[in-house]
């Protein structure tokens, strides 16, 4: 398949567009903060605000599917630049959006866990939303924008950890890189999730487009725990001292933007709709060590330029 990954030098994207290459898809990865280099898949370097000038690229490419991954992901920034938030988060996958259902392309959009409050936790697909934050609002505003233009693409809802360009990118790598040189940190104890790995995340993504879903799905591990124990099981996998990770409550901070507690989702209709469990957190972490021992994370940096 010639398939368009946007947001390729990111978390999500570049080991995205790795695991679609190694499948033997065509990959054409979408770039514009980051130049890569000398990666197995080809890159174009392209502004998705000035839309006009993207579709264009993209209708040269002539893509059979288009993973959305690009974002304004970073919350504090997003609350401090709402119009560009919009931009990027919204007008940008609705117009994506509406190419992709006039050419018959299907399309994958990555949302996120953080469309709904905390309040509760244990969230399905169809319970109601409530994003607290400027970045959760426009991604919520992204998911509308997509299912008004393409009632058949895919809005995938994730959260994921793993290893990136930078080595700095995920909550993974925050707790690596200070356990591994002795640093004490803080870990959220009353901050719920269900991350999975990104290349697990990957390949699921890329079994849901060839298996031709269509609809909104929580694309999570079925394991929800705090931050707090996902940075001990991280230094317990690692062997380093778990001692060195701090409980602390996040409810206790009121800083940047503002950010949801319990963001348990449950992955049960696309369980279902591929016929068998996701990748368990555990099963994550373990496949995030053995990437290390096999260098991988320094494979990812030797790609940026």
């Amino acid at each position: 398949m010639r398939l368009l990954v946007t947001g390729a030098s990111g978390l999500l994207g570049l080991n995205l567009s790795l695991v679609a290459t190694a499948q033997g898809h065509q990959v054409t990865g979408f770039s514009h903060a980051r130049v890569l280099q000398d990666t197995p898949f080809e890159v174009c370097r392209v502004n998705l605000l000035n839309v006009e000038a993207a579709l264009e690229t993209i209708e040269k490419i002539r893509p059979e599917g288009i993973i959305h991954c690009a974002a304004l992901a970073d919350l504090n920034l997003a609350q401090q630049q709402p119009e560009l938030a919009h931009q990027l988060n919204c007008e940008v996958p609705g117009a994506l959006a509406a190419v992709a259902s006039r050419w018959g392309v299907p399309l994958v959009h990555i949302s996120t866990d953080a469309v709904f409050d905390g309040q509760t936790g244990g969230y399905r697909e169809d319970d109601p939303v409530n994003p607290l934050s400027i970045y959760a609002q426009t991604k919520l505003a992204g998911e509308e924008a997509v299912r008004e233009s393409y009632v058949e693409a895919i809005i995938a809802r994730v959260v994921f950890f793993g290893w990136s360009l930078t080595g700095d990118r995920s909550l993974s790598e925050f707790f690596f890189n200070n356990l591994c040189v002795g640093h004490t940190i803080k870990g959220f104890a009353d901050a719920q999730f269900c991350p999975l790995y990104t290349e697990d995340l990957a390949e699921i993504l890329l079994e849901m487009l060839a298996a031709g879903l269509t609809g909104t799905y929580h694309v999570v591990s079925p394991e929800r725990l705090s931050k707090y124990d996902f940075g001990v099981r991280i230094a317990r996998r690692f062997g380093f001292d778990p001692e060195l990770i701090e409980p602390i409550r996040m409810q206790d901070f009121k800083r940047g933007a503002p950010r949801a507690l319990d963001l348990a989702l449950k992955p049960d209709k696309v369980q279902d709709a591929l016929g068998h469990p996701l990748p368990s957190v555990d099963e994550g972490i373990d496949r995030f060590y053995q990437r290390s021992l096999d260098e991988y994370p320094q494979q990812l940096q030797s790609y940026a330029l």
